[in-house]
């Protein structure tokens, strides 16, 4: 049987205030990394879609906030297997500003199960998906940030 790999391109939002970061939790419908861990707002760029359509979507869809200002800050690619499929995922990551207000999952059929604002202090990266563990070095809250992503989406 060949293997096929599934390629998919993502656009994140990195919103880090008074030393927390704006975090969604990956439900049983998370199609590339392992349900329960905490992963940045953001998700798979639609065909014709723009990164900071995608970006206004996926904060909406899973936060109930609203993108004021987006930033690109970096790219990362990843491996995953999940659900039967191999996937190559190019992450684009955004630093983002975003209209003050509560944050709550408003698309709560899809890969999202909760959102919150956590602290950065608090933050273990067996919590965490491949892509927060890099984004975290991206705004110097880990490391040099300089940390390779070829997560495993494990």
């Amino acid at each position: 049987m060949e293997s096929h790999v599934r390629p998919r391109v993502s656009a994140y939002a990195i919103a880090a205030v008074q030393e927390q970061l704006l975090l969604t939790r990956l439900s049983a419908a998370s199609p590339v990394f392992e349900p329960g861990l905490w992963h940045l707002p953001g998700g798979g760029i639609d065909p014709g879609e723009q990164p900071r359509e995608t970006l206004e979507r996926e904060l909406y869809e899973e936060t109930g906030l609203e993108l004021l200002d987006a930033r690109l800050v970096d790219a990362r690619a990843y491996t995953a297997h999940r659900l039967g499929i191999d996937w190559n995922l190019v992450g684009l990551f955004y630093r983002v500003e975003l209209r003050p207000g509560p944050p709550a999952v408003t698309r709560t059929d899809d890969s999202t199960s909760a959102v919150a604002w956590m602290p950065l202090a608090g933050l273990d990266d067996s919590m965490l998906s491949p892509a927060t563990i890099d984004a975290l070095g991206m705004i110097g809250a880990r490391g040099d940030g300089q940390r390779p992503g070829t997560g495993t989406g494990r």
